[in-house]
């Protein structure tokens, strides 16, 4: 089972791929900090200042400016993620995110994938404020009980 969320971005494809790789951007709408640059066999290190976490995801596709798809967690274990760039036009990107690996038989699936939701919808929506009016301040406004 699967769980997409999708978002237009008012910037061209390259920029919002960049957002995601470069990790000199990362920290301004998604993670506090990412270990290295985001390139296909790669495992990163992502870190959550705000929550005292980190995280490593494994890198498997990248296809520039256009796919980027990763598992949670290590040793093959967690979720895939591709996050895929449609660009519109020069000026207009939709950005999907799909995440599968979800157990339809787990008794608390309908919590994780609404969970899960969220958590998208609000890194688009920081991804968004931050590409399109600057805004790198959202980031670290989410708070989970």
């Amino acid at each position: 089972m699967n769980n997409l969320t999708k978002m237009k971005i008012l910037k061209p494809a390259n920029e919002v791929f960049k957002a995601f790789v470069d990790p000199s951007k990362i920290g301004n709408f998604w993670f506090s900090s990412s270990s290295e640059r985001w390139e296909q066999g790669k495992t990163v290190t992502l870190r959550y200042d705000e929550y005292n976490a980190q995280l490593d995801i494994e890198v498997l596709e990248v296809e520039v400016n256009r796919k980027i798809v990763f598992q949670w967690g290590a040793n093959g274990e967690g979720h895939i993620v591709t996050i895929t760039l449609n660009e519109l036009d020069h000026l207009t990107t939709i950005i999907e995110v799909n995440e599968n690996g979800f157990n339809e038989n787990d008794n608390e699936l309908i919590p994780q994938i609404l969970d899960n939701k969220e958590g998208w919808v609000f890194m688009l929506t920081c991804l968004k404020g931050y590409l399109e009016f600057g805004v790198s301040q959202l980031r670290g406004g989410l708070v989970k009980d």
